[in-house]
Formats: C-alpha cells, sequence, structure tokens
C-alpha cells in the first residue's frame, strides 16, 4: 500500500523528469498552479491529504506517462541519498568555446559547481538562466539542469547549441532526419525550423529550481 508521501513523493519525481517544478507540473495539465504547494498535502487540522484522482489522471495526459512509472518513480532513489555535485556554467557563456565535447558534454576550465537535489548521471550539468528573454518560465538566475546522456522527446525543454555558437533553450516540438523544430518558452518568441546540419548538439533539461 501507498503511503500519502508516496505520491507526493512520485509527483515530485515527476515534476523533476520533465524539468519542471510541481507548480510548473500543474500548469502543464490544466491545473492550478498551486495543485501540488506542500501547503495543499496536508488539512487544516493537521491531517495528511491525497492528491486528486482527476489532477493524478490529468499530469499523467500531459506528460505521456504510465501510472505504473508514476508509482514506481517514488522509489528509485533511497532516502537520504548525499547530494550530487555538478559543474556550473552561466547560460550565456555556453556560446563560447572550449565548454562542451562535440557531445555536448561539459569539458575544459571555467566551470563552478552546483549541488544536485538528486544523483546525476554523470554528464549532468547545470546552466545559469541570465536575463528576462525566457520568462514566464525561467527566469534571471534560475538553474536548470542539463543531461546531454538522456534522449530528448517531443515536448521536452531542451538545449541546443547550433554550430556558430547560439546556445539556446527552446521546447522540442519536432524532429526529423533533416531539421529540428523548436518552439519557444516565452510565447513573445515564434517557433524556429533549423536545418539539423547547423546543430552541434541537443540535451534535455532534467529539472530546474524555480
Amino acid at each position: 500500500m501507498f503511503s500519502h508521501g508516496a505520491i507526493w513523493d512520485a509527483i515530485d519525481a515527476l515534476a523533476e523528469r520533465h524539468g519542471m517544478t510541481p507548480s510548473g507540473l500543474a500548469r502543464l495539465a490544466g491545473l492550478d498552479s498551486t495543485a501540488f504547494n506542500r501547503s495543499k498535502r496536508v488539512s487544516k487540522d493537521g491531517r495528511e491529504r491525497w492528491p486528486s484522482t482527476e489532477s493524478i489522471s490529468k499530469v499523467l495526459q500531459a506528460t505521456g506517462e504510465s501510472f505504473d512509472t508514476l508509482l514506481s518513480s517514488a522509489y528509485m532513489q533511497p532516502p537520504n541519498l548525499p547530494r550530487a555535485a555538478v559543474p556550473l556554467l552561466g547560460l550565456a557563456q555556453a556560446g563560447a568555446g572550449g565548454f562542451f565535447d562535440s557531445a555536448g558534454f561539459p569539458v575544459g576550465q571555467g566551470w563552478d559547481e552546483v549541488r544536485l537535489p538528486t544523483p546525476g548521471d554523470g554528464g549532468t550539468y547545470a546552466l545559469e538562466v541570465t536575463g528576462d528573454s525566457m520568462l514566464p518560465l525561467y527566469r534571471d538566475g534560475d538553474i536548470i539542469i542539463v543531461s546531454p546522456a538522456e534522449q530528448p522527446r517531443r515536448g521536452d525543454r531542451v538545449v541546443v547549441r547550433t554550430r556558430d555558437g547560439e546556445v539556446m533553450v527552446k521546447i522540442l516540438h519536432r524532429q526529423t532526419p533533416k531539421t529540428l523544430e523548436l518552439h519557444s518558452v516565452n510565447p513573445e518568441h515564434a517557433p524556429r525550423t533549423i536545418e539539423m546540419t547547423e546543430i552541434e548538439w541537443i540535451a534535455r533539461i532534467v529539472w530546474a529550481s524555480q
């Protein structure tokens, strides 16, 4: 039998897996942004509350995940596991040469360090958002955790670097052998279609501090 905490942990893990906070996951599913807030997990008289079956159904539909995956995710990480330290770089610096290899993994000097809330996968690194061009999703100073080892899927938030050094945070809308169609996290910016021959690498965003 699953406890209240396990179900809420599963929702937190689902949000993290898709590079979102619980509030972001709620918005993606068409729910009130506070639906998964910690204050909503306990009633005023101190009793633990369950998330509604409707809200769980909506987040599963929005993310394309199964109920079995949702439940199992709460038990993938043992408790009290030490946090992993990963390389950190400012997003504005990422377009310069010498920070990444040809596959998008961090190399070279000039990286800082940040600790993850969960262990990294060995190639994971962090980028710090600068400026307000990615509002309302990412604010100035937010940290996004990137994994070049994970295969991005349609709807994932990704970091893309072009061969001429442009680095951008986008939503992967469609990928073909010839082109990459990217939607902006900021609705004021139009979608972009880029030839695959112009792409140096693409990496999936697996977590963000918001």
